[in-house]
């Protein structure tokens, strides 16, 4: 599935839909404004929250964690130790692993895959023609979820360097 991000621009508390590829809001990613941390909420069409991610304070490497519903941390997003050119980040998963995210993240253009290599989601200004857009495609049975809060890590992440 292919979801349409509009980049946002001056926007009170960060708020910003996320659409399927036939145009519906899909998911909307909400900014909590007068927190001592960036954080931001995942949710549904529905209004259900899906994800909260919030900014790890103190920490010396940028980081976002990525929390369930529950309150329950899933993962962590946070910039490696060496960083070549394009590879920053990488997201710790809290059930064991990690998930690679290669490419060029500021022109938005990588991928996002697992341990084995294998791609889980891809992101691209090239599939529109939209100004200030992106695409997210999920690879089919990947946590979309999961992806979706891990690229508004990295846009968020990238955005504040």
């Amino acid at each position: 599935m292919r979801y349409l991000i509009r980049e946002k621009l001056f926007t009170i508390g960060d708020d910003y839909w996320i659409e399927d590829e036939d145009g519906h809001r899909a998911f909307l990613v909400d900014g909590k404004v007068l927190r001592l941390r960036d954080t931001f909420e995942l949710k549904d069409a529905s209004g259900r929250v899906l994800a909260v991610i919030k900014e790890k304070a103190f920490t010396v490497r940028d980081a976002m964690k990525i929390e369930n519903a529950d309150g329950d941390v899933i993962a962590t997003v946070r910039e490696k130790l060496f960083t070549p050119f394009r590879d920053k980040y990488h997201v710790e998963l809290a059930g064991g692993g990690e998930l690679k995210i290669h490419g060029n993240l500021v022109d938005k253009d990588y991928r996002i895959e697992n341990s084995h290599g294998d791609d889980l989601a891809r992101i691209s200004r090239k599939w529109f023609r939209i100004r200030d857009s992106y695409g997210v495609q999920i690879a089919d049975g990947a946590d979309t979820g999961l992806l979706l809060a891990v690229a508004a890590c990295v846009d968020h992440l990238t955005e504040e360097d």
